[in-house]
């Protein structure tokens, strides 16, 4: 496909290197090699052969994205079993999750379509969620796994932790609050104690208090996130659940004092309390 059909083909009628341009702005990537992006905003509908298509970016973007969310997963939850895991990121990873990134950046202003799908009013969920993965396998190619990694993260992270928070089966916040308001007469208290890291990733510190209590505090990627761990631990101390294994207990995995920081996520927390 030539420069020129591709620029007829998107659904603006702003030049192919505006677009393009716009699109990395998005995304927060710029491409060393463009025509990548190009065959990743490019639906079977708008070319007139398959392999231009987006299709295999997809297939490779789908591998990488399960890759990568595979591996947040293992290294942010260490409490959660293999089956936990994999429930999680069949979430993480769903049609339904990366339409909604793929929405929050606007791909579908910069999606290559054929004059079919350009008069639908409203784009199905497959084809801008297709074009998300299509975008991270050009980036893998690109830039390599660390670029797709940064990308992924940046954008889906806190998507993906709203998603765990609201999927944990246990809600350790309502089990807290029940406990309290059968026994105490009382609500908890959430105390924000600490934040940190770059804006893309931080981590915030939570207590829950009870009567003057505060129990053990727990870090998470969300404020909602930080609270359910935190009322976890005061659930463990309150001997209202056991903990799911023993070594668990012993290592007190939620009881993180701090999260470890790179010395660029040092020097951005710093330069926020400035």
């Amino acid at each position: 496909m030539s420069a020129a059909e591709s620029e007829n083909a998107f659904s603006s009628p702003e030049p192919l290197d505006l677009r393009l341009a716009e699109c990395q702005r998005a995304i927060g990537y710029q491409f060393r090699n463009p025509q990548l992006l190009v065959t990743a905003l490019s639906h079977a509908s708008g070319v007139d052969r398959r392999q231009n298509s987006n299709e295999r970016l997809e297939f490779l973007g789908d591998a990488v994205l399960g890759l990568i969310v595979c591996d947040l997963l293992f290294a942010t939850y260490p409490e959660y079993l293999e089956g936990e895991l994999t429930r999680l990121k069949s979430i993480a990873v769903s049609r339904h999750t990366c339409a909604t990134v793929a929405k929050s950046l606007g791909l579908h202003e910069f999606l290559m379509l054929g004059k079919g799908m350009m008069t639908q009013g409203h784009l199905p969920q497959s084809v801008t969620a297709a074009a998300l993965e299509a975008i991270i396998g050009a980036v893998y190619l690109d830039g390599g796994l660390s670029a797709a990694r940064a990308l992924i993260e940046a954008h889906l992270r806190p998507i993906i932790s709203s998603i765990i928070c609201n999927a944990v089966e246990e809600n350790y916040k309502s089990l807290l609050q029940q406990y309290a308001q059968k026994n105490l007469g009382t609500t908890p208290i959430y105390h924000l104690l600490d934040e940190r890291g770059p804006d893309h990733g931080k981590m915030f510190l939570m207590a829950a208090e009870l009567c003057g209590t505060r129990y053990h505090p727990a870090w998470g990627h969300s404020k909602k996130e930080a609270e359910q761990k935190a009322a976890y631990n005061a659930l463990l101390e309150l001997k209202q659940i056991h903990p799911r294994d023993a070594a668990q207990a012993e290592e007190g995995e939620h009881r993180i004092e701090a999260p470890s920081l790179s010395p660029e996520d040092s020097n951005a927390h710093r330069d926020g309390e400035a």
